[in-house]
């Protein structure tokens, strides 16, 4: 059957007041691209709790719809959703024993924003402290700052009650950061210099040679980030999660341990409050993922949360903040998922294929929503 009969069969019911869930209109017309819902539709929630999280993290977004569905606020559902995936490392590129850095050390960005108070914590290379959502609601919650970053960071967080001095390091990752150094740190995230030796400390590109580097036939090498695999199938970054709670409160959050061999000291979108999330109480809400370096410049999750309060639906606001991107960068790696107040949600993507999850009252379980190029 067409696309096109099921949108005229569609009609036929509903002009005959036939009435007909949301749930089923779901399953019936689910398709691969912005799963999209009979003609210029997207798909809409029966109605409040509502979680929604980039990628296929099932496990975080059912221990958000747990606490949620129970009763608890949006922040609170957030945080145990975030919480989830860091305990279980999704992917390798959230919470603690993953994303080494050129040290080898793991580090944990997160950010939490309230969509009814606009209030905003966040923690960035944040070191010894696994909880990195945790700590970034203490910093809502018990300062009047929005970002605390470093090693200042974990000691406010330890200060106020959560678990450190902990090593965020695991074997997995040191494996993967002595492979890396053993292939002359290469890739890595530095351009136009030129390294004293296999793996640094390096130099901008007009400095002289030094004798006895390495790694280089021609005795002279330029690093460049040609060839390194910022962001792919099993490097997504972040988890990014919106919940709308049965008071229709919204909030968002994030967590990740950022962009593997990243130069120390690098912060990524994950706690920049409009680039990795954004939420709006009445217009709605944001996640992102992919290239951080690129899309915070871009601050694509605020795009998309005002280009829903100017009336854009939610597919078109997300496809625009990704056009808005590949303009300049059209070989970049990202994705969005965008969700109006009405609970209507829609993904867009550059550069790959992009998943993510939703659980709502409509449904038995988390399902996963597949969005193309």
């Amino acid at each position: 059957m067409h696309f096109r009969d099921l949108g005229e069969q569609w009609y036929n019911l509903h002009h005959q007041s036939i009435s007909m869930s949301a749930k089923s209109f779901v399953i019936i017309f689910l398709l691969p691209l912005f799963s999209v819902v009979v003609g210029n539709e997207t798909v809409q929630s029966e109605e409040y709790p509502l979680v929604v999280s980039t990628w296929p993290f099932v496990e975080a977004v059912r221990a958000a719809w747990k606490a949620v569905d129970g009763g608890s606020s949006a922040v609170d559902s957030v945080v145990e959703g975030c919480s989830a995936c860091e305990e279980l490392r999704c992917d390798g590129t959230v919470g603690p024993g993953g994303s080494p850095d050129e040290n080898g050390e793991t580090t944990i960005d997160a950010l939490i924003m309230d969509g009814l108070t606009m209030e905003v914590g966040a923690v960035a290379a944040m070191r010894y402290v696994t909880d990195g959502i945790k700590a970034a609601r203490l910093v809502m919650q018990h300062t009047e700052h929005t970002l605390l970053v470093g090693e200042k960071a974990s000691e406010f967080a330890i200060s106020m009650g959560l678990p450190g001095p902990t090593n965020l390091s695991s074997p997995e990752s040191m494996e993967k950061w002595t492979k890396w150094k053993d292939g002359c740190c290469q890739p890595n995230f530095r351009k136009n210099v030129s390294p004293a030796n296999s793996c640094g400390p390096y130099s901008p590109t007009h400095y002289l040679q030094h004798p006895g580097e390495t790694c280089s036939s021609t005795g002279h090498m330029l690093t460049t980030n040609s060839g390194l695999p910022r962001v792919g199938l099993h490097s997504h970054d972040t988890i990014s999660m919106a919940v709308i709670d049965r008071m229709g409160h919204i909030a968002v959050g994030t967590s990740t341990n950022g962009a593997t061999f990243k130069i120390p000291g690098r912060v990524g979108d994950g706690p920049i409050a409009g680039s990795s999330a954004y939420a709006v109480e009445e217009v709605g809400a944001c996640c992102a993922t992919g290239d951080g370096d690129i899309m915070m410049r871009f601050l694509p999750c605020y795009q998309v949360v005002e280009s829903m309060r100017l009336g854009m639906e939610p597919k078109l606001a997300a496809k625009d903040a990704m056009a808005r991107i590949a303009r300049k960068f059209p070989d970049f790696l990202g994705a969005v998922v965008a969700l109006n107040k009405k609970g209507e949600h829609a993904g867009a993507c550059h550069g790959w294929t992009f998943q993510y999850s939703v659980r709502s009252p409509a449904m038995k379980d988390v399902e996963v929503f597949t969005v193309l190029p």
